[in-house]
């Protein structure tokens, strides 16, 4: 089995820092697991690595798209799975290294997004029967084709037995199958993540947004605005929408940069959330003094994985 290793965790945790420690100690090369990194011209607002914090390691999947592209965490498990094959196959470790929780798990387990698309027509006629027939109706439907994930929905939840009954329509086996499959690792898989102190990670989250206001966040935010980049997923991350408010003249550039640490602090929490119940994750805690100290314990962890 394919080797992957994963490094994770909230935003201003110190991911980047790491990935490029164990990459060098450990002839690995990393791979964005960021949903924002992958857009050119978007560096100062999504904290992208730079070619000095580089130093020398192989880094994949950033830069490859334009702002005003869509890409979704589909066309990245396309792009990541025969990349992770390519590193293996020269004998190097593949890290994949991101907060974008989705992005990682379509790569590390057999998530089928092939299996789960939306099927807008058929969603509308369960819709129509839940209506003429009840919520009841709809789900002894699901129970008929699905028993066990009628076991764990509610039949009030009509949008959830929608859902479900949409997956086994399109696929053809039930979601149960499908999220029994997606909790097996694709590869022999160590997975780390970063965790620290409430209070000093949003200290950090503070101190980063600061910095990124000093390097010119809101000019390449009016680059992007000047250049047509709106109403497109890119700019509507944080980062970016918050800035743009401002450059509509919705708020004062003072609260565009709380709102900016708000949320971001907000994401934090929402992606330790995400982490922890998704994935096996082995945590280190960072403190203070930044996560350098954990390397030599990460890289115990990660070659005895392997």
């Amino acid at each position: 089995m394919e080797r992957l290793a994963a490094i994770v965790g909230p935003t201003a945790v110190g991911k980047t820092e790491v990935s490029v420690q164990v990459a060098k100690r450990l002839n690995g090369e990393i791979i964005n697991g960021d949903s924002m990194q992958v857009y050119r011209g978007m560096d100062i607002g999504t904290a992208k690595v730079s070619q000095s914090e580089k130093q020398g390691v192989p880094h994949h999947l950033f830069d490859i798209k334009e702002p005003n592209e869509p890409f979704s965490a589909s066309e990245f498990q396309e792009l990541a799975i025969p990349l992770v094959s390519e590193i293996n196959e020269r004998g190097r470790l593949p890290i994949v290294v991101g907060g974008t929780g989705m992005y990682i798990k379509a790569l590390t387990h057999h998530y089928n997004f092939a299996e789960t698309n939306a099927n807008p027509s058929l969603r509308r006629e369960m819709e129509q029967y839940a209506e003429e027939n009840g919520k009841r109706a709809l789900h002894e439907k699901l129970v008929s084709v699905d028993p066990e994930s009628a076991r764990k929905i509610h039949p009030n939840n009509v949008r959830r037995v929608i859902r479900a009954l949409e997956v086994y329509e399109t696929a053809g086996k039930p979601a149960s199958e499908q999220r029994r499959r997606e909790t097996k690792p694709r590869y022999r898989l160590a997975t780390v993540g970063l965790t620290m102190e409430r209070d000093l990670l949003y200290e950090r989250i503070n101190r980063r947004v600061d910095h990124m206001v000093e390097n010119g966040l809101f000019a390449e935010a009016q680059r992007l605005f000047d250049a047509g980049v709106q109403n497109c997923p890119s700019v509507q991350a944080i980062g970016y929408k918050e800035v743009y408010a401002y450059l509509r003249g919705e708020c004062s550039k003072e609260e565009a940069i709380e709102m900016l640490k708000k949320n971001s602090r907000r994401y934090a929490k929402k992606q330790y959330t995400w982490f922890r119940h998704q994935m096996d994750v082995q945590w280190f805690h960072v403190t203070k003094d930044g996560p350098r100290e954990k390397i030599p314990a990460i890289l115990e962890f990660v070659a005895g994985t392997f």
